[in-house]
């Protein structure tokens, strides 16, 4: 965005300009302030066209919820092979390394918690953050 700003004259006016930026700055940090980046937990191997097909389903529940969704396992398979098992531990040590900067973790095991899924909610209580588990429906179970 071009801060260049004129006043009614046509001038540049930097302090209106700073002013501006500075606004900008805060609508930006108010953003993130008000909107969690959630860590997307379910399954992705045995039926993956389903699996995916439901991952998009929560993380696109998450962004209606009015957070920031983070499913590593959309992303990871996209350039690692999960059948490969050098790759498989490549992508959930990433996922891990991305699960720390997540505020919450949300849970979606209707079909059952895979070994995936398993480390990475251990690894979730292991560093204190926040877990919520949802239906297949994204109803919240407590």
């Amino acid at each position: 965005m071009n801060h260049e700003f004129k006043n009614a004259k046509g001038y540049p006016d930097p302090t209106a300009a700073k002013a501006l930026r500075a606004i900008e700055r805060e609508e930006k940090r108010n953003f993130f302030d008000r909107s969690p980046i959630v860590y997307i937990c379910s399954p992705y191997k045995g039926d993956v066209k389903t699996n995916v097909k439901n991952a998009r389903s929560y993380s696109r529940f998450a962004v209606d919820m009015g957070a920031i969704p983070l499913a590593p396992h959309l992303l990871m398979t996209q350039y690692l092979n999960d059948d490969i098992p050098s790759e498989r531990e490549i992508a959930l040590a990433h996922g891990l390394a991305l699960l720390r900067l997540c505020s919450q973790m949300w849970v979606f095991a209707s079909g059952g918690i895979s070994s995936g899924m398993a480390s990475e909610i251990e690894f979730a209580k292991k560093h204190d953050i926040r877990m919520r588990y949802f239906d297949a429906t994204c109803k919240e179970v407590l």
